[in-house]
């Protein structure tokens, strides 16, 4: 998941290292930003092996558990936070060592807070340090500052601890791999201006599946989204739930959402060609456009879940002819749409006439979706008005290279091609909550890895993610939230529009 600290983006999962003196604020700050679980603290630790945080006779084994439970979540991909004076730097170099083991990034945090605040506060405890012990402290936190940015942290941060609730001030080395965050305190970053569509894959409507879609699409508008788009399937796919759960026809669902007061735009991502002959797609778009006021789409693709062909006695031709027929098919719905009734001879289609009423309303943009890179990004160059890709920045970035040399040879650029993705992340209220719903979504996939393949966070953090898809050149992005129930955590999601 996604870590946020205020203005600075910090690496997670990581292994996050705390430095200062006693009364300084790091568990404070810990607490304040990662989840309770995710914090390894030495003092909680002498509480369960001792009598209570401040038992020293307790450190030695207070200080195996620590380094055990660290070794165990570093080896499992976890964000882990180590709460200790952290001045020990055999201590600090075992740590940094065994997250290179683990792949993962090694941050230091120093709390920097003035020895008189840190005497204060140690005045308040129970069982206050003794004063010569903490004045040592305060000199080695002033001392190890550029001992830390010798020692090869990837990043190293340095958090003022006066009132650490306002976070990290702006003191940070360049990490060679950033996120970019928001504060999941509240408030959003700035407005990353893509459009942002709703998708509906799983419907777990109960007794009442129109007035689930209906109150999922009203929801929809009242959150800001820009559009709605439906899954087109036969059977549930794996990715999404188990087979035996609901999955409507994308069209005439779409029926009963165009006669809903929303200004949404409408369509399916994506509707496999084999389903419906190219004539009967056109019409199917045409007449959603018509009844919406020219608000319609239409995401199209060859196809690929074999099992649901199988069981609803359709072909599924080999893949070459499958995108033979991707072409064939906007060719078709192109000449469908155009104006007049006049007959239609193409490169793969030949009609005796293109009387089709109702017209649509405004041309319907079609969307091809796929990741081939030879032959479905060249289609989509060709003859798509937009390309839907992979969200993942790193793959983005490698499918956009094949795409814009597709452009180039059809003389076309992403002026004439707009770039979408989907995007299928885990969205919580609050780390706390993104964290249990990984958790209960996760099925046999190690948690760190679901919650890093999912983007799992809060809006904020994925509003974040949003900006940087916009300076790829994405225009919209459609989103799949994972485990979406109701109506009311569609409403929670709002924040991902502005």
């Amino acid at each position: 998941m996604e870590c946020h600290n205020p203005g600075v983006p910090l690496p997670d999962p990581a292994l996050v290292v705390l430095v200062g003196a006693s009364g300084a604020g790091k568990s404070t700050w810990a607490l304040e930003h990662y989840r309770r679980a995710e914090v390894v603290s030495s003092d909680d630790l002498r509480g369960i092996v001792g009598s209570g945080p401040a038992d020293l006779d307790a450190s030695a084994d207070a200080f195996d558990l620590l380094e055990r439970i660290v070794a165990a979540r570093l080896s499992r991909g976890l964000t882990t936070v180590v709460d200790t004076l952290g001045f020990d730097v055999d201590g600090r170099m075992s740590w940094r060592a065994a997250a290179r083991t683990a792949g993962l990034p090694a941050v230091v945090v120093l709390v920097d807070t003035p020895g008189e605040e840190c005497r204060r506060r140690n005045s308040l405890r129970d069982r206050p340090v003794p004063a010569p012990v903490l004045a040592e402290q305060v000199r080695r936190a002033t001392a190890v500052r550029d001992a830390l940015d010798a020692e090869g942290w990837d990043l190293v941060e340095v958090v003022s601890g006066v009132e650490v609730s306002r976070g990290l001030a702006p003191n940070r080395k360049r990490l060679h791999r950033e996120h970019a965050v928001s504060d999941q305190s509240g408030g959003s970053a700035a407005g990353h201006g893509l459009e942002v569509v709703l998708q509906l894959s799983r419907f777990p409507w109960g007794e009442d599946p129109g007035g689930w879609v209906t109150r999922m699409v009203l929801a929809a508008e009242e959150a800001g989204f820009a559009g709605l788009a439906l899954m087109d399937h036969l059977i549930q796919i794996p990715q999404v739930d188990t087979a035996w759960q609901p999955i409507p026809e994308p069209w005439v669902t779409l029926g009963l959402v165009a006669g809903l007061d929303t200004r949404l735009r409408l369509g399916t991502l994506c509707t496999p060609v084999t389903f419906r002959p190219p004539g009967i797609t056109a019409k199917a778009a045409a007449t959603l456009d018509a009844l919406s006021g020219g608000r319609a789409f239409l995401g199209i693709g060859a196809g690929w879940f074999e099992r649901e062909h199988a069981a609803f006695g359709l072909g599924f031709p080999p893949a070459r002819e499958r995108l033979d027929l991707l072409e064939a098919t906007i060719e078709t719905c192109r000449a469908l749409w155009a104006p007049g009734t006049k007959a239609y001879d193409g490169t793969r289609v030949a009609l005796p006439e293109t009387t089709s009423y109702p017209r649509p309303t405004h041309d319907i943009p079609v969307i091809v979706g796929g990741n081939g890179e030879r032959r479905t990004l060249e289609i989509a160059a060709r003859l798509g008005d937009a390309c839907n890709l992979p969200s993942d920045p790193d793959v983005l970035r490698a499918k956009l290279d094949v795409f814009d040399r597709h452009l180039a040879a059809a003389g076309r650029s992403r002026d004439d091609v707009a770039v979408t993705v989907l995007d299928l992340p885990v969205v919580g209220r609050d780390r706390d909550d993104a964290w249990a719903r990984v958790e209960r979504l996760r099925g046999r996939t190690a948690a760190a890895v679901f919650a890093r393949r999912t983007h799992a966070g809060t809006v904020d953090q994925h509003h974040a993610r949003y900006a940087e898809l916009a300076g790829l050149g994405v225009s919209t992005v459609f989103v799949g939230v994972r485990g979406l129930e109701g109506p009311d955590e569609v409403l929670g999601l709002a924040g991902l529009n502005s």
